[in-house]
């Protein structure tokens, strides 16, 4: 069997990056839904969020601990309620409500405090995924219609050379806008959800049950966009 020879494998480089081709164009596609589905669940969080106060919260807070005070869960939970936020804050609260009407419930509180925030770290994951796939996807999506442009350009085939310009430059601008969006939806959302789980800290302190520890603290990202600090982290 003969030695392969340089040029056997710059072929065969060469056939596997024209193979990425179709399944680069379509991941970028993907790309490109996912992140507008996550703009759309982003706007709407911002909209419930839009009512947000301190003294809505601290008014509800107290509503509930005296209502629990009267062993009544569900007046507790449905004094809450208007403060939650979103689904996953509403089912910590229920959790709250239902862990300190059982004391010492200390641990178990803290431990539903610290659900929650990895839970709000699984959905930030989505996002920050795609601050590194958009501008990854655009790159591969540049360089592999590239070769059959200059191969184009040297057979004097200016057609092929324009087609394959067209797509290369149009997946940047595609990669580039699927990894902005991502990167301000992430930074946002680290912000929000970080409030999010300093309400329900007030909330689990004014139940009597946590006393304003927040063990949970200790998983926060330390930045939601740049992928290097968490790997510092």
């Amino acid at each position: 069997m003969a030695a392969l020879t340089a040029h056997d494998i710059e072929n065969v480089i060469f056939h596997v990056a024209e193979a990425l081709r179709v399944p680069v164009l379509i991941l970028a596609l993907v790309a490109l839904a996912l992140v507008i589905i996550e703009l759309g669940g982003f706007i709407v969080e911002l909209v419930r969020r839009r009512r947000r106060d301190f003294s809505r919260l601290e008014t509800a807070a107290g509503d509930a601990r005296e209502r629990l005070g009267k062993k009544d869960e569900n007046a507790a939970f449905a004094a809450l309620r208007p403060v939650a936020w979103s689904r996953s804050m509403e089912r910590t609260m229920a959790a709250l409500v239902i862990e300190a009407a059982k004391p010492p419930a200390d641990d178990r509180l803290a431990k539903r405090l610290a659900d929650f925030d990895f839970g709000s770290l699984r959905r930030l994951e989505r996002t920050r995924m795609l601050v590194r796939a958009g501008p990854a996807l655009g790159l591969m999506g540049t360089l592999i219609p590239l070769s059959p442009a200059l191969a184009g350009l040297a057979a004097g085939n200016v057609a092929r050379l324009s087609n394959n310009l067209r797509v290369a430059f149009s997946v940047t601008v595609l990669g580039l806008l699927v990894g902005a969006v991502a990167y301000g939806i992430s930074l946002v959302r680290d912000r929000i959800y970080g409030q999010d789980l300093s309400d329900l800290e007030y909330v689990a302190a004014t139940l009597g049950a946590v006393g304003g520890v927040a063990p949970s603290q200790q998983h926060r990202p330390t930045s939601s966009g740049d992928p290097s600090a968490e790997d510092k982290a």
